[in-house]
């Protein structure tokens, strides 16, 4: 009878450390993700804006040395992130593609002009930077039109401000709900432990003598959960770099390894806090209001 209890009580205390554990590396994981967006939601704005296209169309008339001379300077230039020639005949055939059918044998001729797509450094996609670089290039006297589609533009720095706000929003947020859930959970924890906790307290041993086996024990949880949510952060990493390259999400090791260290440490921190606090709050109740 006895051992029995006494397996009951072992899996008690297992299924009471794998609760912990758990909320631990889920809330840890949840931090490590949205802190993941705010170091990189300047990388992954910058990765939509570089998207943005200018077509620089040319004249028929436009001489070969012109077309080279000018796709040279722009893909020179400051603002440019990359410059592509495109002949006519290449884009009537992704025109073709994209509509279903070769417009060509309709019409007889290819209306398309030749044109150079460019794309633009992050820093200078705002409606009023490529405005005035595409007044410069409309300059040339044999550019026959710059397009650009600015109304998407103006909507996507609008969304990529409201984006970094409500990334930071929600990042506060979850850190909060964290702290509530891990303390939460340690409580519990410690809350089927109180009366041995009254029972030391009452035979002369110290608050802090008290309290250091459970911290000990809750920090060595708050590591393992650490270690779980640092895995499922590498793994989602590994699989975010595998699918999207272009993000270069472990192009910088330094701030990975913040991120982790962060998370390890956040662990920890909670994990000592809410148990001292947990510990502290049994330890001044009265025997009496240990039922309740």
């Amino acid at each position: 009878m006895g051992k029995s209890f006494e397996q009951y009580q072992k899996r008690k205390l297992i299924s009471s450390y794998f609760s912990v554990v758990l909320s631990i590396a889920l809330v840890l994981f949840l931090l490590g993700i949205l802190g993941l967006l705010v170091l990189n939601a300047k990388k992954m704005a910058d990765h939509f804006k570089e998207q943005i296209t200018i077509s620089v169309f040319l004249n028929e008339d436009a001489k070969e040395v012109e077309i080279d001379q000018l796709q040279k300077s722009l893909a020179m230039a400051d603002y440019t992130k990359k410059a592509t020639f495109v002949s006519k005949e290449e884009a009537a055939e992704k025109h073709a593609e994209e509509i279903g059918e070769n417009f060509i044998d309709f019409l007889g001729y290819n209306p398309l002009k030749n044109s150079i797509d460019v794309n633009l450094n992050a820093d200078f996609v705002s409606i009023d930077q490529i405005t005035n670089i595409a007044k410069e290039i409309a300059e040339k006297a044999y550019v026959d039109e710059v397009s650009y589609d600015k109304p998407l533009i103006g909507l996507l720095n609008d969304n990529v401000k409201k984006l970094s706000f409500w990334i930071l929003v929600a990042c506060a947020i979850f850190t909060f709900i964290a702290v509530l859930l891990i303390n939460s959970s340690i409580r519990l924890s410690i809350y089927s432990k109180r009366f041995i906790i009254k029972t030391m307290q009452m035979v002369g041993a110290t608050k802090s003598f008290i309290r250091r086996p459970f911290i000990w024990t809750n920090i060595k949880l708050g590591m393992l959960g650490s270690f779980v949510a640092m895995l499922g952060i590498a793994l989602s990493l590994y699989y975010l770099n595998t699918n999207f390259p272009d993000l270069g999400l472990l192009n910088d090791p330094n701030m990975i390894a913040l991120l982790f260290l962060s998370v390890f440490v956040l662990g920890l921190f909670i994990s000592l806090i809410s148990t001292y606090l947990a510990t502290q709050r049994f330890l001044n109740l009265r025997t009496d209001e240990l039922y309740y």
